[in-house]
């Protein structure tokens, strides 16, 4: 017998592989406690989601080329590596680029900011972009019976006014930060973790803390922007306010008023169109840090407030102002779309009415003109008569004289029958010509 025949194989979307690899782009790194971590976000200061990726691989490559460690791949969005006596995660996200630098052991002195030492001074000065977010993060061991004396390390690191720490993911860590930038510019994180607990566990707490940090900071640049908007939306509002209120009355001619309206409506758009990707940026980071808040899956800690508690009381205060500020001028462009509707309808039905008495004027000027060219056609019909008899007389003078008929007889005898041509006549050209 002869063997089967294989199935056949459909082809693949040419973006299958693409797309399935996407899910699998960024893992979590293997962190063994204890340990230290140093986080650092850098961010363009203008127009960071269309700059140029290269700069940032190749920054990079800077870095890994000091340590003699094997370059990402072209077009990469994230690397994973040994550099040196290290390990060192990097993504490239739409906005900034972020490194995450694990290094063994904890020095002796907590949050030491000599750590950032090891990246050089220089490569750092030359980043392509700004420093958005900057974090260190200590990694223990939690051993039992020790949360008395986390708790007394806690109050030693952190500013006890915005303290927030709590369990985490059943009770198997600890994590606590204050948020706050300390003298040496960076954001403390602690993290206390079971003995027991794997190092990939481990490495998805602390990407979670990263991604709260960097994510916040992010969705906070809506703030200023928001800020900024308000207050233009302010004075605005004031000449929206007076335009609308001429629609009631005639203190202003509508065309003028219908122009300055436009222009405050283009000046609306134009504001919402250059802060609605700001805005909307704002929406979707402020979703991660709330899910990314939620998948630690929090308990309470020696009284201590909660990250979720913490980012409720000084987070989504600055969310809800953004949301505001964007839904207010959502809502007064629609405004002032719909009182430019109201004006220009104002504007056309005026229009109309300087229309109709303009058709009113041309009706009497027609009417004017017709009663004048009857009369004028009556002075033709003499005119062209008389020139018409002189005509007519010379010609039939010898027939009448043949006769024994007087040269003033026969111009009466004429002039009817003149008269009455040229009539006919100048009647029959008028209604050929309507």
């Amino acid at each position: 017998m002869s063997d089967p025949a294989p199935a056949p194989v459909p082809s693949d979307h040419p973006r299958r592989y693409e797309l399935a690899n996407e899910l699998h782009a960024r893992p979590f790194p293997e962190v063994s406690a204890p340990c230290r971590a140093m986080y650092l976000a850098f961010k363009q200061p203008r127009d960071a989601a269309t700059r140029d990726r290269a700069e940032d691989r190749a920054h990079l490559v800077v870095l890994l080329d000091r340590f003699g460690a094997p370059h990402p791949k072209p077009g990469a969005t994230h690397w994973i590596g040994r550099l040196g006596r290290h390990t060192l995660k990097w993504e490239c996200h739409t906005e900034f680029t972020t490194y995450t630098l694990f290094l063994d052991g904890l020095e002796a002195r907590p949050f030491d900011p000599a750590d950032y030492e090891v990246l050089p001074a220089n490569w750092l000065a030359a980043a392509p972009g700004l420093r958005i977010a900057s974090a260190m993060i200590r990694i223990e061991v939690l051993e039992n019976g020790a949360e008395e004396a986390v708790a007394e390390r806690l109050d030693e690191w952190f500013v006890a006014e915005s303290l927030s720490a709590g369990y985490v993911l059943d009770e198997v860590a600890i994590v606590a930060s204050d948020f706050r930038i300390d003298t040496a510019g960076h954001v403390r994180f602690a993290l206390f973790v079971r003995p027991d607990v794997g190092a990939r566990r481990i490495g998805r707490i602390v990407q979670r803390l990263t991604e709260i940090e960097i994510y916040s900071a992010m969705s906070l640049l809506g703030l200023p922007r928001a800020r900024d908007v308000s207050a233009r939306m302010g004075e605005i509002d004031k000449q929206l306010v007076t335009l609308m209120s001429d629609l009631t009355g005639d203190s202003r001619p509508a065309e003028e008023a219908l122009g300055k309206l436009l222009n405050v409506s283009a000046e609306l758009e134009n504001l919402l169109a250059t802060a609605s990707f700001r805005f909307g940026a704002t929406a979707a980071y402020e979703a991660i840090v709330h899910d990314r808040v939620r998948v630690l899956r929090e308990s309470r800690f020696a009284g201590r407030q909660l990250f979720s508690e913490f980012v409720s009381r000084r987070y989504d205060p600055a969310m809800r102002t953004i949301r505001s500020t964007e839904a207010r001028l959502r809502t007064m462009a629609e405004r002032a779309a719909r009182a430019g509707d109201l004006l220009r309808t104002r504007v056309d039905v005026e229009r109309q009415a300087q229309n109709q008495r303009l058709l009113e004027s041309m009706d009497r000027r027609a009417d004017l003109a017709l009663k004048l060219q009857h009369t004028v056609e009556g002075l033709s019909v003499v005119a062209i008569s008389y020139y018409a008899l002189n005509l007519a007389s010379y010609a039939t003078y010898p027939f009448y004289e043949a006769v024994g008929l007087s040269k003033g007889l026969a111009t009466a005898l004429l002039t009817p029958v003149v008269v009455l041509v040229v009539f006919l006549m100048i009647r029959r050209i008028r209604k050929g010509m309507h």
